[in-house]
């Protein structure tokens, strides 16, 4: 196969794949969407690191079972066609509780999931090894660069204190 023929082969499989998560969300009805355990956040096109999913659990299941906990999970993607090192990095909620990346290189084009609970980390999943559920239904999840510097941020669950922006910031609030 051709070196041509491959890239559009692999355009093509993302677009489908992009077009069918696109139709899937869309597909949900409203009130199935404000009760869904998946926050998925809307993103133009971007370059770079961002927050690309969020998974909730069960809050009364996750403070029983330490492997629930694993089911909790916010998911980190790299957009660009380089590799960015997270070691120093930062990813938190509206509370505090952060989570601060070691030694992991994100590639060029892939996708992490920073899980809530105890496990091994790979390539594709990294570990808070926490014991107690961290997300809460109504929470922004703000990642942060080695120098503390705004990346991303979702929130999700409804807005408790007027219009939110995707990155969090209320309106008229403009810091970072």
């Amino acid at each position: 196969m051709s070196v041509s023929v491959s890239w559009t082969a692999r355009r093509l499989t993302a677009a489908a794949a992009a077009a069918g998560a696109l139709i899937g969300t869309a597909a949900l009805p409203a009130s199935a969407a404000d009760h869904a355990p998946h926050a998925h956040p809307r993103h133009t096109h971007r370059q770079g690191v961002m927050i690309s999913g969020v998974h909730l659990e069960n809050r009364d299941r996750a403070h029983h079972f330490a492997r629930a906990l694993n089911t909790e999970w916010v998911e980190i993607t790299n957009n660009s066609r380089r590799d960015v090192n997270l070691a120093g990095w930062t990813l938190a909620d509206e509370h505090g509780h952060t989570y601060t990346f070691r030694h992991y290189r994100l590639d060029g084009g892939a996708t992490v999931r920073v899980h809530t609970g105890y496990g091994h980390d790979t390539r594709r999943d990294l570990y808070q090894d926490r014991r107690v559920s961290v997300w809460d239904r109504h929470d922004t999840a703000t990642l942060r660069n080695d120098h503390h510097r705004f990346v991303d941020s979702v929130s999700w669950g409804g807005d408790r204190h007027g219009d939110q922006h995707r990155d969090g910031r209320h309106r008229g609030d403009h810091r970072r």
